[in-house]
């Protein structure tokens, strides 16, 4: 058996739990009203139905056993039950209050952390990571372009030649790649750090350019801004005929035949790429003119040319490039496909619509004007041969007749006149077959609008090319004459 209580000490009850069992005590308790021992346990025994204290003696027994920290625990009891009495007390007034406990601030430092901060740990880590990335990337690229690694390159000036082609808008990346495809050099990397600091760079313009292969980057970048480099370059001014014109002082001005002939040359790979003239000229006179590349209202005029003068001021004034190695009915085809571009964009054909000239007799009457008159005097010089036209009177232009001789001069004599044929407008009225020359775009502007004038004649008058109009004959005798007496012409 175990020992009951010490003598003298009454025995203990029954330690009833607790909702609070386990709670850290609270540091600033609720100011509790203390009741005797008496009146705690009649209303306890009220709220557990019991009738007094009889069976007090049930709520022990052999289990129970004194300790030595029963007085430690009796303290503790009596603030509990001190607590349980304000309870008790104001459930009998109607208002009886549920047990609440009352927190501690201290628990919140063992709560766990919210489970959004391993999310922003993680995303912490992911903007690390890129950021070192970034910086490993940039030291690599910048270490490749100060030493020289990272990229592809060949050693020496090249060996086989190939054409590149510049089209307009290329930029110098776009150029390296292009290279870098023709095997010209490794890598377009290796050609762009070559000519990183090259300026001679942003001088190279649209056309071909005969480099090698295999080359080095310093090498591509050399070949390419040297003079020799560019080919298939040519140079057609207005006024130019598509023969040769062998001038007064035996000076040869090359046709756009010939100029056409010498852009086709290079050697390329020990081969010649020349297309001669009389080749050019062949196939302008024997394929039709549709399949060349002419739009409908110019190839029905110019299929009906005679040998040599099919494409006559077809071929607008300009810049062409030609591609090296192709044949002549290559080479008609590209330029006339520029050519056709430059006409649209000086009027033709919409802007004759409303004209009593076809858009081809426009060129025929933009090519004299072009030949007889400098520029200041494009649209009067329109003017007389409009004024003529519309009373049917023969143009009497020395261009027209020149254009058959071997040798023209500023003015014809009475025996180059007197040649019958079509282009002799002192005989014939009306315009000739075809154009004589390529006209400018502001002939061709002054042939769409002439000015508004009465002038059926002119002369030049002038050293600088001026020339002076009139509308009375006598009076156009008289500038005539005095322009030779100042010895103008």
């Amino acid at each position: 058996m175990r020992p009951g209580p010490p003598p003298g000490r009454p025995p203990r009850r029954r330690r009833r739990p607790s909702p609070n069992d386990g709670v850290p005590p609270d540091e600033n308790p609720t100011e509790v009203l203390r009741l005797d021992d008496d009146a705690y346990d009649d209303l306890y025994d009220e709220e557990l139905g019991y009738d007094g204290r009889d069976d007090y003696d049930d709520y022990y027994d052999d289990d129970y056993y004194y300790d030595e920290d029963d007085d430690l625990l009796d303290d503790a009891d009596d603030q509990r039950d001190g607590r349980r009495a304000v309870s008790s007390a104001s459930a009998e007034d109607g208002d009886r209050a549920e047990p609440e406990y009352f927190g501690d601030d201290r628990d919140l430092d063992d709560e766990e952390p919210p489970r959004g901060g391993r999310g922003r740990r993680l995303l912490k880590w992911i903007a690390a990571l890129l950021l070192l990335a970034v910086l490993a990337g940039g030291s690599y690229f910048g270490a490749r372009e100060l030493l020289g690694f990272g990229y592809e390159d060949y050693d020496g000036p090249g060996e086989g030649d190939v054409i590149l082609h510049v089209e307009d808008g290329d930029v110098t990346s776009v150029i390296a790649r292009k290279l870098a495809e023709l095997d010209a050099v490794a890598s377009a990397e290796a050609f762009l750090a070559a000519g990183e600091s090259d300026q001679r760079l942003l001088s190279v313009q649209p056309g071909y350019y005969q480099v090698k292969s295999k080359m080095s980057g310093e090498s591509a970048v050399s070949a390419l801004v040297a003079d020799e480099a560019r080919v298939g370059h040519l140079q057609i001014r207005a006024g130019t005929q598509l023969s040769d014109v062998i001038q007064p002082d035996d000076s040869v001005t090359p046709g756009v035949f010939s100029l056409l002939s010498k852009a086709s040359c290079a050697t390329v790979n020990g081969e010649s790429t020349c297309v001669s003239p009389e080749e050019l000229r062949e196939t302008a006179d024997t394929v039709d003119p549709a399949e060349l590349g002419l739009p409908d209202w110019a190839a029905r005029d110019a299929a009906e040319a005679e040998e040599g003068r099919t494409l006559e001021g077809l071929i607008a004034p300009g810049v062409y490039d030609v591609r090296p190695g192709s044949d002549a009915r290559e080479l008609l085809s590209q330029v006339l496909d520029s050519s056709v571009t430059r006409l649209e964009a000086a009027g033709l054909p919409g802007a004759a619509d409303d004209l009593d000239y076809s858009p081809y007799e426009v060129l025929v009457i933009a090519s004299i004007i072009e030949k007889e008159a400098v520029k200041a005097d494009f649209g009067k010089v329109s003017s007389v041969i409009d004024n003529r036209m519309e009373i049917e009177m023969p143009l009497g232009m020395d261009s027209t007749v020149n254009y058959l001789l071997e040798r023209p001069e500023l003015t014809t004599d009475d025996e180059a006149r007197a040649n019958q044929g079509p282009y002799n407008t002192y005989e014939s009225i009306g315009l000739p077959p075809t154009p004589i020359a390529s006209p400018s775009a502001e002939a061709i502007a002054a042939a769409l609008k002439p000015e508004d004038t009465d002038y059926v004649y002119f002369v030049k008058c002038e050293k600088n090319g001026l020339s002076c109009f009139n509308v009375e004959y006598e009076d156009h005798l008289a500038d005539r004459d005095d322009a030779r007496a100042r010895d103008v012409y």
